[in-house]
């Protein structure tokens, strides 16, 4: 099956993967494959029917479109999780697994089996694993997986903050990265970024003026002059003026951009940032209380104020997260103008923390409850990134894995 499967994905295209899936599948012994992908905003789980969005075959329970909130396909999506459906009444069973590529969750697996779950767990997962490395495979060309997995109309800033952002997700030995951006298909002036170097992993976000199509091309310059100098080795404190040339050049000083540039050394913990006129970082230390990490800002890059840039340093500890974030997660207000706050936003990471939700999972639902507390409609882009430092020495696989989010094969019996 995998080998078959593998040696057609080279040429296989996106609207081919269901039926290709489905027939190869069938020779491991298991019926009625489909793949759900979730949309941008994680809300739902669309039917791929390889047909296009006005063609949805027949689903389980009757649905093309299924919510992530409250059904046993959201469970397997949210928890990361194999999860068992109803049986179809002829003696097979039915599972849910999820798509994941590395730790950023694309969708859940269906599929049918005659076989007991125990028998089959690796198999099930080995072909989700492969089904997602076809789906990323091939989705950057695809404008069918782009509709597929929007459910609203998106503006040009958005377009481009999107194909210019790294994947929402990240887990390795050292780290468990998160990103959430809001609102997902009118973002214009926010952007983030994290990147990893040997024992360093870099993380920034920014903010530009405005909230149009010229916030979202001085955030994607600010993103890509960011990588573009720190690779070629430009030190964390001579970053920012490095940024601020490049924006200078193209725009003068008529637009400029608030950021945190961070440097993360995993083999010690110690974290080492610049403020360009933003919001402090926040610690969230033994999932009970938050700090904010204060250091004399310089200005925001584009302004040419000279203000100096001060390195700031703090120790961390095994299992602290560090989140970055723009004002318009605290400081946007509702029509009666009352804000989501600092208070709230920390108090909410600190008690999902506890719950021992995945990194991805909590600004999930982080995301969900601003946007409802704002009826919806957000006035300002809300950005939020958060790394968790999970120690000096790297972690078996099966505990990465859990804290990600990322299902874990049994052995059989």
């Amino acid at each position: 099956m995998l080998t078959r499967l593998l040696n057609e994905s080279h040429t296989m295209s996106f609207e081919s993967l269901p039926s290709r899936v489905a027939e190869h599948a069938a020779v491991a012994g298991f019926g009625d494959v489909l793949i759900y992908l979730g949309d941008l905003q994680r809300d739902v789980l669309r039917l791929l029917t390889g047909k296009g969005l006005d063609a949805a075959e027949e689903a389980p329970e009757g649905r093309a479109e299924i919510s992530v909130e409250g059904t046993v396909a959201g469970r397997a999506y949210q928890y990361g999780q194999v999860v068992a459906g109803a049986d179809a009444g002829d003696g097979t069973h039915a599972w849910w697994i999820p798509l994941l590529d590395g730790t950023e969750r694309l969708g859940v697996l269906y599929m049918t089996s005659a076989e007991e779950g125990e028998d089959v767990m690796p198999d099930m997962l080995t072909l989700a694993s492969l089904v997602a490395i076809l789906v990323v495979g091939s989705r950057d060309t695809s404008d069918s997986h782009a509709r597929l997995t929007r459910k609203q109309p998106m503006n040009v800033a958005a377009e481009m903050q999107w194909t210019l952002m790294p994947p929402r997700s990240y887990a390795d030995g050292r780290v468990i990265i998160g990103a959430v951006m809001e609102p997902a298909y009118e973002v214009s002036g926010d952007a983030y970024d994290y990147a990893t170097a040997a024992n360093v992993v870099h993380l920034s976000i920014f903010d530009a003026m405005g909230h149009d199509t010229s916030a979202g091309l001085t955030a994607n310059l600010a993103v890509g002059a960011c990588r573009n100098h720190r690779r070629q080795g430009t030190a964390l404190d001579d970053l920012g003026d490095a940024i601020e040339r490049v924006l200078l050049e193209q725009f003068g000083r008529s637009r400029y951009v608030t950021g945190i540039l961070a440097d993360l050394d995993t083999s010690t913990g110690l974290l080492t940032w610049v403020n360009r006129g933003h919001h402090p970082p926040i610690v969230i230390r033994d999932g009970r209380w938050t700090t904010l990490l204060h250091c004399p800002p310089a200005h925001p890059m584009g302004t040419d104020l000279g203000l100096p840039t001060t390195m700031c340093r703090e120790q961390l500890q095994p299992g602290d997260r560090i989140v970055l974030y723009t004002d318009g997660i605290t400081e946007a207000r509702t029509p009666r103008g009352e804000e989501f706050g600092l208070a709230r936003f920390t108090d909410f990471l600190v008690r999902h923390h506890s719950d021992g939700l995945s990194v991805p999972e909590t600004l999930r639902r982080l995301t969900r409850a601003h946007l409802r507390h704002h009826h919806e409609r957000l006035q300002d882009d809300a950005t939020i990134l958060l790394c968790e430092w999970l120690g000096p020495r790297t972690e078996s696989t099966g505990t990465i894995a859990s804290m990600a989010g990322v299902p874990v094969p049994r052995p059989n019996g």
